[in-house]
């Protein structure tokens, strides 16, 4: 679980996960990789460190921002030598339960990555169609559609896990998307489930990414704010250097 400023809501959502996914597993590690924290983040989770021994935090050394920290949590969690890596992230946007139905699902059926799709979601109208553009050109590169190509509740066999990430860059603004692409060219198993997308517990329902800070509660802006428009540039660039950029031939 990467983590950015998330003191309001992570401490409980931690302890549902755990609920949820305890009775799952003979032995269970929670990861959360704060990616320095400015508010009371640290003091939440290590709050929460002393009703669950399973809880273990990692704090980044430099704010690297969600990509680089997702990467983070993903090889923090292969260290652990799971049989299992689940990801979500801290914002706390999905029930435990729907974490426990993916765990179930990649166990009952052998698959190599279990996807929840998102239902429910409650975009601004820019967001929509920045999915719908980057589901369009990932459906493209990897032949054939791959639905909610971002989602960040996934769950991965060890093997896959290790294969994706030593293919991406560890700074990665849009890991997910590289993953989805990835999965599909590799010819993964791929399972996808549909789960309930839940406003982000603490702060604004939306993230920093997606509204305007100002005096008074964070409000959903009318246009991409400038933040997002200079990231979608970034990840486009990205995009293509990776993953979409076709490569000589032999």
């Amino acid at each position: 679980m990467p983590a950015y400023n998330e003191a309001e809501g992570i401490g409980g959502f931690l302890r549902e996960i755990g609920a949820d996914l305890e009775p799952l597993a003979e032995t269970l590690e929670l990861v959360v990789v704060d990616d320095r924290s400015t508010d009371d983040t640290a003091l939440a989770l290590a709050a929460v460190a002393e009703e669950l021994p399973a809880l273990r935090v990692i704090t980044a050394d430099t704010n690297r921002g969600h990509g680089p920290t997702a990467l983070a949590a993903y090889r923090a969690g292969l260290e652990g030598g799971g049989e299992l890596v689940v990801h979500v992230d801290g914002d706390g946007q999905f029930a435990g339960a729907d974490l426990a139905k993916l765990v179930r699902a990649a166990v009952s059926t052998g698959a190599d990555v279990v996807h929840g799709v998102r239902t429910g979601r409650t975009d601004p109208w820019f967001r929509r169609v920045l999915t719908l553009t980057v589901g369009a050109v990932v459906a493209m590169a990897a032949g054939r559609r791959i639905p909610d190509v971002n989602t960040p509740l996934r769950a991965y066999r060890p093997a896959a896990l290790a294969e994706l990430l030593s293919a991406v860059p560890a700074d990665a603004l849009v890991p997910h998307v590289h993953f989805s692409i990835a999965e599909a060219r590799r010819g993964y198993r791929v399972r996808y489930l549909r789960v309930s997308s839940l406003p982000r517990r603490g702060g604004d329902a939306q993230g920093t990414m997606w509204t305007e800070a100002g005096v008074g509660p964070a409000r959903t802006p009318r246009l991409p704010p400038p933040r997002l428009r200079r990231f979608a540039r970034q990840a486009a660039i990205e995009l293509w250097r990776v993953s979409l950029k076709p490569r000589p031939t032999a």
